[in-house]
Order: C-alpha cells, then sequence, then structure tokens
C-alpha cells in the first residue's frame, strides 16, 4: 500500500510544500496559545515566592497590550520548543477520563452517530448525516495533497462530488459501501506509512455506522501525522531565523515590561561576584577553560556567562526565581539538575565500591554494566515527592554487595568478608549527605568536565574526563551536549542583553 507511486512521500515533498507546512504550524500555533497562556499566568512557583527586584519603575499597560504579549510569548515558546527539542511531536489530544469536558463530547458523538444509525436504517433510508460527513472526508482527504497531486485531487473531487451525490441519494441510487471503499483506498494511498495497518483494519468493518466513525478516528490520527510533517518540513527554516525572533518577541515584551531583565542581572552579578570572590573555586578547571585566556574571571565576559549557567545546574527552584531569558527552559535545566543529581550518586557508589573490591573485578565491563543499571533501576523514582535517597542507597548496598560477592566467587577471587561488606554498605548509605566526600568529589569533577566542555567550543578538542568519571563518562557526555546545545543557542538569542548588562557589572570597582 505505501509504495503506491501516488502516494505522497513526506521525505519527498521539497519545496513545493514549505507554504502548505507553514500555514499547518501558523494553525498549530493559534491552537497551543490557549494552553500555553495557562502557564503563563499560573507563573513559575519561584515567582511567587520573591518579590521581583524593582531597577525600573513599573508601568501600567492595557489588556489589549497584555494579551498581545501573552501570545507572542506563546508563539515564541512553541517555535523555540520546536528549534530545540529535535524530539518535539504533535500528539493527539486525550481527554481525562473523568473530565466533564470528555463527557460531554461522548454524549454528544453517541447522540449524533445514533441520529446516523437511525437515519440509514429507514425505509428508503435518508442521507442528510452521511453525505455531511463525505464532505468533512473530502477537505480532509484534499489537505493532505501535496500541490502536485494534481490526480488524485481529481479523483477526490469526481468521486466525491456533494452535488451528484445528492442526487443520487434523491434517486435512490447511492451505494454508500462504494463511497466508504473509495475513501478507504484514497487513505491508503495519502497516508503515512505508519498508518498502513490501521487503514487495512477499516476494510474488516462492514456495519457502515461503525465504519465512519472508525474511518474519523484514523483521519484524525493522520492530521497529527501532517501536522508533525509541517513541523519536520519548517524546522530548518525556523532554525535560521528563529534566534531574531526569539530576540524580537523578547525586546517587545521588554518594552512592555521593563523590569523584565532584572532577575537576569541578578543572576549575573552572583555569577560574577562567585568567581571574583572564588567562592566556588572547585567548580571550574584549573586550566584550559574560559577562565584560562589571560584575563581574570572578572574582566573575561564569557567566563562569567559559563559559570552563571553552571549555577543553574544547582538552582533552587522553589525559592528562587529563574533568570528571565531563560525561563522558557526552566523544566529542561531542571531536567538536567536531577539527572546530574542522579549521575553524581552513581558515580560516587561505582567509586566506592570499585575502591573496595579486587581490582581484577572493577575492570570487568560486563559487572560496571550490571552495577549501573541496578543503581539506575533504583534511582528512577528521584523525581517523585515519595523518593527517600537514604532508603535507596540501603537496598543499593545490600544489592551491590550481592553482585560483589558473586563476581568474586566467579573469578575465584577472596570472598568479601562481613567487616567489608558493612564498611562498603556504610560507605554507599553516607552518599546520600550532599557533605559527604566522596559524592563531593564527583559532583565538583561533573562540574568541571561540564564547565570544560562548555569552554571548549566546536573547533577545539573536547576535554577528556576527569579521574573518577570513567565508569560514567557515556551517561556524563550526553547530558553534557545537552547542557552544551541549550546554552549555547541561548547565548546566540540574548547575547546582546547578556554583553550590556556584564558591560556594566564588570567594571564597578
Amino acid at each position: 500500500m505505501s509504495e503506491n507511486p501516488d502516494k505522497p512521500n513526506t521525505n519527498e515533498a521539497g519545496e513545493s510544500k514549505s507554504s502548505d507546512s507553514e500555514q499547518g504550524l501558523e494553525d498549530a500555533v493559534e491552537g497551543s496559545d490557549e494552553a500555553l497562556q495557562k502557564n503563563i499566568k499560573s507563573g513559575s512557583p519561584s515567582t511567587q515566592r520573591m518579590q521581583r527586584p524593582h531597577s525600573s519603575p513599573p508601568r501600567f499597560v492595557t489588556v489589549e497590550e497584555l494579551l498581545d504579549t501573552a501570545k507572542g510569548v506563546a508563539n515564541m515558546a512553541l517555535a523555540h520548543e520546536i528549534v530545540v527539542n529535535g524530539d518535539f511531536r504533535i500528539k493527539p489530544v486525550e481527554l481525562p477520563e473523568d473530565s466533564l469536558e470528555k463527557r460531554v463530547k461522548d454524549i454528544v458523538h453517541k447522540a449524533f452517530w445514533d441520529c446516523l444509525s437511525v437515519q440509514l436504517s429507514e425505509d428508503p433510508p435518508t442521507y442528510d448525516h452521511a453525505i455531511k460527513l463525505v464532505g468533512e472526508i473530502k477537505e480532509t482527504l484534499l489537505s493532505f495533497l501535496l500541490p502536485g497531486h494534481s490526480r488524485l485531487r481529481n479523483q477526490i473531487m469526481e468521486v466525491l462530488d456533494l452535488d451528484l451525490i445528492k442526487q443520487e441519494a434523491e434517486n435512490g441510487a447511492l451505494d454508500i459501501s462504494k463511497l466508504a471503499e473509495f475513501i478507504i483506498g484514497m487513505m491508503g494511498t495519502v497516508c503515512a506509512p505508519a498508518r498502513d495497518e490501521e487503514v487495512k483494519k477499516l476494510k474488516d468493518i462492514k456495519e457502515i455506522v461503525p465504519l465512519f466513525r472508525a474511518i474519523f478516528s484514523v483521519l484524525d490520527l493522520m492530521k497529527v501525522d501532517m501536522a508533525n510533517f509541517a513541523v519536520t518540513s519548517i524546522r530548518p527554516h525556523l532554525m535560521q531565523q528563529s534566534v531574531e525572533y526569539e530576540r524580537k518577541k523578547f525586546q517587545q515584551l521588554l518594552e512592555k515590561q521593563p523590569n523584565s531583565l532584572d532577575f537576569v542581572t541578578q543572576w549575573l552579578e552572583e555569577a560574577a561576584d562567585d568567581l571574583m570572590n572564588q567562592k566556588y573555586k572547585n567548580a571550574l578547571p584549573a586550566e584550559g577553560g574560559a577562565a584560562d585566556s589571560g584575563d581574570s574571571p572578572m574582566t573575561n565576559p564569557v567566563a562569567v556567562q559559563n559559570y552563571a549557567y553552571l549555577k543553574l545546574l544547582k538552582w533552587d527552584h522553589l525559592q528562587r526565581p529563574f533568570p528571565e531569558t531563560v525561563l522558557m527552559d526552566q523544566a529542561r535545566f531542571q531536567e538536567l539538575q536531577l539527572q546530574l543529581e542522579q549521575l553524581t550518586i552513581l558515580g560516587a557508589v561505582l567509586l566506592v565500591t570499585f575502591s573496595m573490591a579486587a581490582p581484577g573485578i572493577s575492570s570487568q565491563a560486563d559487572f560496571a554494566e550490571k552495577l549501573k543499571t541496578i543503581v539506575k533501576i533504583l534511582l528512577t523514582d528521584a523525581h517523585l515527592p515519595s523518593f527517600h535517597l537514604k532508603d535507596a542507597l540501603t537496598t543499593i548496598g545490600e544489592k551491590v554487595c550481592l553482585e560483589v560477592s558473586s563476581c568474586l566467587a566467579l573469578c575465584g577471587l577472596t570472598p568479601f568478608t562481613t567487616e567489608k561488606e558493612t564498611v562498603l554498605k556504610g560507605q554507599i548509605q553516607a552518599v546520600a549527605s550532599p557533605d559527604d566526600p566522596i559524592r563531593r568529589i564527583i559532583d565538583s569533577r561533573i562540574l568541571i568536565f561540564l564547565e570544560s566542555y562548555l569552554a571548549s567550543g566546536h573547533q577545539k578538542p573536547l576535554p577528556t574526563v576527569p579521574g573518577g568519571l570513567g565508569p560514567v563518562q557515556k551517561e556524563l557526555e550526553e547530558v553534557a551536549v545537552k547542557f552544551v546545545r541549550l546554552v549555547n543557542y541561548n547565548k546566540m538569542v540574548f547575547s546582546p542583553y547578556y554583553d550590556a548588562i556584564l558591560s556594566k557589572i564588570l567594571v564597578r570597582p
């Protein structure tokens, strides 16, 4: 079915689809405004706990200005999501089972389909509802076509000619089953290959009403496929313009809300002060990083910015407001923060385990991977409020000791003594404390690697992983790639604002 030469190929659409894709994305943007504006209105938890510093006097704005601003922010948020998230996909809307909206929708749909069933069971049948459905299906099928698919367009227009269908219905000559057969065949021609199986199943439905219901269900999925195709098609074009687009939208927001850089200023000031006081000197590389470029940290804007972004990985999201320019990425930074915390725990557990175990087993890749899998599984729920790290580490200690003893026995090495097991379990449980020396070492070295990775740029060789992080190198590099991509894109968008703020901060006596 998917090999039909007339079937639109989403990979070969080319430039002929660009205008349709952009229109589809615009529709998606408009449809997303309401949900995104709800998020904007609700605000982040942090903004509800701390008053904004007033570096500029507040300015009164009209309701229309606020609505325009909210819409601009919503569109900017969607464009940003599409650009920075390569896995962005539009998903079908699924209403909660117990929601009033779903109950109302089900009642209305049932009434409609019951009415259609009654009309078709009359003698002679009445086709008013059925013809309306055919008209909707016709418009949907036409919307899936590319400009060059003139033959398919002509076929749909000819077979699904509503005037002709009405005449056939009035004269008792309408064969609704043949129309459904044509519709299914056309759906199989224009659908994405992933929908071939669903379209094929439609042929097994013999009753007209259930068949039409199933047809509309599959068409809804095909609409989502087309929307995602539009997103994929427009992403390269959007990537080229997104930097200027986001900067323009933020500037419009700044003109309406002059205080919109207060938290950014506070964030950069703290980063500069920390570097000046060397408050967190252990989190910066001794050499090879941005701070080692001949300038002192306080005269190097790049070092201040890089350090400021590292601070976002240690942010107190419940108590502190997030900088305005990275507000759209707050959830991403929170996710990275959680991943790094879990990675720190994982690295610390592996380090104390391998230091206690015999050298022979610590070098076995299979054993290391098995331990990593066990620890990862037991830390899976770390993001839940009900999660208790101490309890999880107690279980991890038990599991690790069992695996170490088993591996020692298989390798013919000296068995783990009860005393060593007790010591290892104690060291693993101690990792629960942020002040644990092993945990602090792993945490510090992870920050060193991330700062070096961020400072290395695209042309320089990537930094080597610090000692002790070898067992988690793969996971660390995956997080580093996400972090650096996010930071670099943010810098491209907001660098003029950062440069202006830092030019004032770094010249202070």
